[in-house]
């Protein structure tokens, strides 16, 4: 994982996990969602501010690598990153570990397109790169 990456913890909530006693697999991308939230909140442009200023990130491409078992109420750590990926794309990389021991949850990425409110490819305004950039430096 790259420098300028942030932190977020989360507790394995019951619902999130199946009878074998850990997460179901797709909590992953929804847990990588958390960390991608909180960065962008971090870089000065939460996700809500983002979209009133007429821009979208739907995601084009995710990878997840499941690594070990978390189980209900376990806290885990998500470590989030970003960059751009492209002229209209962003790349957040994450990685999330159990708390107490660092054992590797998952990790993965997930790419974005930069659109308008309509869906249409923009090139990434100034401010913008600019919270990509303060998030680099976190």
């Amino acid at each position: 994982m790259a420098e300028g990456k942030i932190s977020t913890r989360i507790r394995v909530r019951y619902s999130e996990t199946d009878q074998m006693g850990t997460f179901y697999n797709s909590r992953a991308l929804e847990w990588f969602e958390c960390g991608r939230t909180e960065l962008l909140r971090a870089s000065g442009v939460p996700y809500r501010d983002m979209e009133s200023r007429g821009l979208m990130l739907p995601i084009v491409e995710s990878h997840v690598e499941y690594l070990g078992r978390a189980q209900y109420d376990d806290e885990l750590v998500i470590f989030t990153a970003v960059r751009m990926g492209g002229r209209a794309r962003v790349r957040f990389d994450v990685a999330i570990l159990q708390a107490d021991t660092h054992q590797p949850v998952s990790r993965g990425w997930t790419v974005h397109a930069i659109t308008s409110l309509e869906g249409k490819a923009v090139r990434p305004p100034q401010w913008f790169l600019a919270a990509i950039q303060r998030a680099g430096q976190l």
